[in-house]
Parts: structure tokens; sequence; C-alpha cells
């Protein structure tokens, strides 16, 4: 008998039609059956955010054994949940999501669409994987993790991760030729700067958008993804569910509330 493919769950945050998205599904489509389901439009920024009053429909886009692509109305989140309890056949082998046009590094994971999606499968025990490449550009080059992202996805295929991790996996913006290769690092610390930049509409009406900046408060360490990052490396962070601190316990148990 001949061994059944894996299911692979593909999504995102940038839309069906993203460039990254795209990339992703060609790398994927070499190692196995490939499910897509994403955002109708961009969903940047929406984290782990779930359409509670809005109904969500299916528009399916493409249709065949080895490839179902189809859009959704919703956040990342709504499209790996309708996957996982609605759509697929069966439960997948392994959930991708991105490639993530821009950064995923750092403090910025909390906000991030792309690792919400991934860390919505790895709560049912899906191994996943978020892939991010520091380019914002609708025509950002995916050229290295084209090349380089199917040996980490082989390895979490054979290997597996812990139960409800996953990875974030953000490709610097450099030539192919000078990628370094795969460097596992903590989470940077470090905070968004936020501005807001005050406009005026055309009616004479104030507005507001945000801009900022990334503070690192670690940039000579050597272990932090953003150090990886601008040093030729592509990051590679294990992320977790348990938000506990686990060190504060006592001290609060101490509190005699």
């Amino acid at each position: 008998m001949a061994e059944k493919k894996k299911l692979i769950l593909v999504s995102n945050d940038d839309g069906i039609d993203a460039r990254g998205l795209h990339s992703l599904i060609e790398i994927a489509k070499k190692l196995g059956d490939v499910f897509v389901v994403a955002p109708e439009k961009g969903q940047s920024g929406m984290s782990h955010s779930i359409s509670l009053t809005t109904p969500l429909r299916v528009r399916f886009i493409q249709q065949s054994e080895s490839l179902t692509i189809c859009a959704v109305p919703g956040t990342p989140v709504d499209c790996v949940k309708l996957a996982i309890n609605q759509l697929l056949p069966r439960k997948p082998d392994i959930m991708l999501s991105g490639i993530n046009h821009g950064s995923n590094s750092a403090v910025s994971v909390i906000y991030s669409g792309t690792m919400g999606a991934a860390i919505e499968a790895s709560l049912y025990g899906i191994p996943s994987i978020g892939f991010s490449v520091l380019d914002h550009s609708p025509l950002a080059d995916f050229s290295i993790p084209l090349n380089h992202a199917k040996r980490i996805i082989l390895k979490v295929m054979g290997e597996g991760l812990p139960h409800q991790v996953s990875l974030n996996v953000n490709f610097p913006r450099i030539d192919l030729k000078d990628f370094k290769g795969f460097k596992i690092c903590k989470q940077t610390k470090g905070v968004w700067n936020e501005d807001f930049e005050k406009r005026i509409d055309p009616h004479g009406l104030d507005y507001y958008w945000l801009t900022g900046s990334f503070l690192n408060d670690e940039p000579e360490n050597e272990d932090s993804d953003e150090w990886a990052l601008a040093n030729n490396f592509a990051a590679i962070v294990p992320i977790k569910i348990d938000f506990t601190e686990y060190k504060t316990i006592e001290t609060l148990k101490n509190w005699n509330l």
C-alpha cells in the first residue's frame, strides 16, 4: 500500500492574493497535499482575533486532488479554525503560515496575524511554523525561503514539535548569496516606540496615522532574533502558548489577599 501523502494546511495574514502566500504554496506543493484557507483581504496586525458577529463564507478558488485554495472574509485565526473544524478531510500533519511581507521578530510576534494562525494550529496539537521576510513590499523577494524553508519544514514533519509549541521563522532581506543559514534564537527584548502622526483629511478633519520604530533593549545579544537577522541569519524562535510568569506566582502568594 502506498504511503499516504502528508496533508499541509497553509494560511497567512496578507490575504489570498499575496505573493508571499503563493511562494509558500510552491514550497508546500513539493512536500504533500496542500489545503489553503486564507483571508480574502489583508489582515495584518490582527494577532489572535476572531470574528464573532460576522458570518464566514468560503470562496473556493481551486480544487484538485493535491491542491485546494479557498478564501474566507475573516481573520487568520478564523481561517485556521474553519479549516480544522469544517473544511479539511482530516487533521493536517503540519500547518504553515505566511510568508509574511515584513518582520515578525521580537515583540512584533504578539501583534502578528501570521503567528496568530500558526499558534492557533498549535493549540490543536498540529506542528506549525510561521514564516516572514523583512520586506513589506508587495513585490518582496522570497528567494531565500524558496531555497531554504523546505529544510526546516521537513525537519518539523520528521521530528515534530512539543505540544502547543510553534516556530517563528524570520528571514533577512539580503541577497541570496549572502545568506548564512538558520540560527536558533530567543525573542529580542524591546518595545515599539509608537507615534501617532496627526494629519488633516480633505474635509479639514483631523485623523491619526500610526508610525514608530523598534527600540532594541539588547542589540549586542547574539542569542536574539534581531541580532541574527542583522547578521544575515534566518532567526528561529520557538513560541509557547502558556503566558504564565511562574517566578511571580510565589511572590503573589505572599500578598495574603
